[in-house]
């Protein structure tokens, strides 16, 4: 039977807060071992299209959940996706200049962010992430988005954002790969949700899915899959949820997994 993979992207197959920009030759070996075997290998990632590497573009994945499961891609098709409330949207941009919150709207080829927001830029440089996908100039009313990632550069910000999700049961947040930085989705669409709306389109067991991922946004992801495992480098409260546990991403941790759990 053929079997399915799903992979974090930050913190479980590179790890750009550490440098670790690019995908180690192990894990690229191992992740195509897999598909040589006739196996799918699918990003699973809260990053939006525009914020994936070439790298991870060129690579030859079978398909992308993006956005917490707001976007699904397989084989260059899109077969789900689930835009935000427009008018949530324009109320909550609406609020940001007030507190100086610098944002960006994630759609589902570009992003969207002014060119004032110089501080989120260098943020987005720093972690290698390519502007090639980012638009400056655009109509709030024209794009669909779904889902919002904001700075917060002071405490009074960081409230702001955190009162979006305690007012809207709706939604949900997550700190981004830095803490001054959170993310903003619906609850309703999960990287679990879309699991397991891929599983069906292929026809695939759900004991023969597999999910590699370290954060708390993965954590219902390794709990729904045949076989979550966790990363090593993943917190304890996520250690929890999964089946298996590898090395940490530094250590080829993914490689490691799939020569252990799944080849």
């Amino acid at each position: 039977m053929k079997k399915a993979v799903f992979f974090d992207i930050d913190g479980t197959i590179i790890d750009c807060s550490l440098g670790m920009r690019e995908i180690s030759p192990k894990v690229k070996e191992a992740i195509r071992t897999l598909q040589n075997n006739g196996d799918y290998a699918f990003i699973c990632s809260g990053r939006p299209y525009a914020f994936l590497s070439k790298e991870i573009l060129d690579f030859g994945f079978d398909g992308f959940i993006l956005m917490n499961g707001a976007e699904i891609i397989i084989k260059d098709e899109i077969i789900y996706k689930d835009p935000m409330d427009k008018e949530f949207v324009k109320k909550v941009v609406s609020e940001f200049d007030k507190f100086n919150i610098q944002y960006t709207l994630e759609g589902e080829y570009y992003s969207y962010m002014e060119s004032k927001c110089k501080e989120f830029y260098e943020f987005f440089e720093s972690f290698g992430i390519s502007t090639k996908f980012m638009k400056t100039n655009y109509n709030i009313d024209d794009i669909d988005v779904y889902k919002i990632e904001m700075m917060c550069i002071n405490e009074e910000a960081e409230e702001f954002c955190l009162s979006l999700v305690k007012s809207n049961p709706d939604y949900d947040y997550a700190h981004s790969i830095n803490l001054k930085s959170f993310e903003l989705y619906p609850k309703k669409n999960t990287k679990a949700t879309a699991i397991l709306k891929i599983l069906d389109i292929l026809n695939i067991n759900l004991k023969d899915s597999y999910a590699f991922g370290d954060g708390s946004n993965d954590i219902e992801m390794l709990s729904t899959v045949g076989c979550g495992i966790a990363m090593g480098n993943a917190n304890d409260e996520v250690k929890k949820y999964a089946k298996k546990i590898t090395d940490t991403v530094h250590e080829d941790g993914v490689s490691v997994g799939i020569e252990k759990y799944i080849l």
